[in-house]
């Protein structure tokens, strides 16, 4: 298993983490199988999705913040059930093929581990089966 830092800088923010993603598949030296990303965090998560214009992720982020406002009334008396919210439609993890050694991406497709509390330090785990 690799563990990925991330350091982030905003409150919600999409980092595009396919390099780190990659370099784990290479260093296990599976040629094919299965990787999995896993977030271990309650109010961050990981997607696929374009990663070839980031005026998408910046929109990805616009829209969410937008849909599940920062403060709406929620119980949660920590401040950031926005964020547990978000981190449920992001999903905390991601499961993509690998062949040849390399991950099966789509042409446009990159990995992005997703933040809805930051800044913060985070990190990312990637297993390779």
């Amino acid at each position: 298993m690799k563990r990925i830092a991330i350091k982030t800088n905003k409150r919600v923010e999409l980092v595009n983490i396919t390099s780190h993603v990659r370099a784990a598949v290479k260093e296990s030296g599976v040629r094919s199988g299965v990787c999995h990303v896993f977030v271990p965090h309650t109010t961050a998560g990981v997607t696929i999705n374009e990663g070839a214009d980031p005026d998408v992720a910046r929109d990805i982020e616009e829209r969410l913040s937008k849909l599940i406002p920062e403060n709406d009334g929620y119980r949660h008396k920590e401040g950031n059930s926005d964020a547990h919210i978000k981190s449920v439609l992001a999903g905390a993890s991601a499961s993509i093929l690998v062949e040849g050694g390399v991950l099966i991406l789509g042409t446009w497709q990159a990995v992005y581990f997703c933040e809805f509390d930051g800044p913060r330090s985070r990190e990312v785990l990637v297993k390779v089966q």
